[in-house]
């Protein structure tokens, strides 16, 4: 019993007619008999009662009609799934991300990606910080990342679709709060929270090599694995938190203040990052439509 069989199948039992039926599929009528007769010698039953005058489906025919209709609707629902992965219409596409920084680029993708390629499900990978992203795809356990660096990763393509500035995050009662700027070399003797060593953030690294360049080794009292966390702890009063503007745009600043730095840090640059030569195609309409959603910095 083979899909070609059920579709002749299931045209005769709709027109109770071999000589329609054989019309309707294109065939002609004494192959779609034959392919009845084999029908019905594999099932070992008939499937229909024949006269001169009509054509009626027998007990075994009227109980092969309702799932055969199924499988040949399984069938027809298979190859439109396949034919659509293929041209990019439908799939899945894994975006890994840091965090609040990068939610409203992430949300601007994903309304693009939903407008108008709604069978493309774009699963979200948050807490994926630079190398660890690049890393990620190289292994191809993501495909696209949104991460951060002062200058495009190797090993990866990539495009520039942010540019951010690096400030101070303090409790509202310390004394750089009510400052107008602050360098880090004042800074040499107060307690900073960030993210661990271990996450790869660019923004950290920049941080602590920037304290070295001034002269000292920032004290680094307490880890978070995120922003939020970060920003919490700073309104708890344990320490500073430099972060970037657009991560704190998406965070409540209550009994906290942003201060700008005196010596301001290299920009840092928001990247969108895939495997060089991915022949993923819903990966192609998803990198399509960022060139809109995501537009590219200088």
């Amino acid at each position: 019993m083979d899909l070609g069989q059920l579709e002749v199948f299931c045209a005769v039992a709709d027109e109770l007619h071999f000589g329609r039926a054989a019309e309707r599929l294109h065939l002609a009528q004494p192959y779609l008999s034959r392919t009845v007769r084999a029908l019905e010698t594999d099932l070992g039953a008939p499937l229909f009662e024949r006269t001169t005058r009509r054509v009626e489906l027998t007990p075994a025919g009227q109980a092969l009609l309702e799932p055969a209709t199924a499988m040949l609707r399984m069938a027809a629902r298979a190859r439109a799934e396949v034919e659509a992965a293929q041209r990019g219409d439908s799939g899945r596409v894994r975006l890994s991300f840091a965090g609040p920084s990068s939610q409203t680029m992430v949300a601007r993708l994903a309304r693009a990606v939903r407008e108008r390629h709604r069978r493309i499900e774009l699963a979200v990978r948050p807490g994926r910080y630079g190398p660890i992203a690049v890393r990620e795809l190289l292994e191809h356990t993501t495909d696209l990342a949104i991460a951060r660096f002062e200058h495009p990763p190797l090993g990866v393509r990539s495009r520039a679709v942010g540019r951010e500035r690096v400030v101070l995050v303090a409790p509202s009662d310390h004394p750089a709060a009510n400052a107008e700027s602050v360098s880090l070399a004042e800074l040499r003797e107060a307690p900073f929270v960030t993210l661990p060593e271990a996450f790869g953030s660019a923004v950290r690294a920049m941080f602590v090599a920037s304290c070295h360049a001034a002269g000292f080794s920032p004290e680094i009292v307490q880890t978070a694995p995120d922003t939020w966390t970060c920003v919490a702890l700073v309104a708890a009063g344990v320490g500073l938190h430099l972060t970037t503007d657009s991560a704190l745009e998406q965070l409540t600043l209550d009994g906290m203040r942003v201060v700008q730095l005196a010596d301001p840090l290299p920009a840092m640059y928001v990247y969108l990052l895939w495997r060089d030569e991915d022949a993923d195609p819903a990966l192609e309409r998803v990198l399509e439509l960022s060139t809109e959603a995501l537009p590219t910095v200088t």
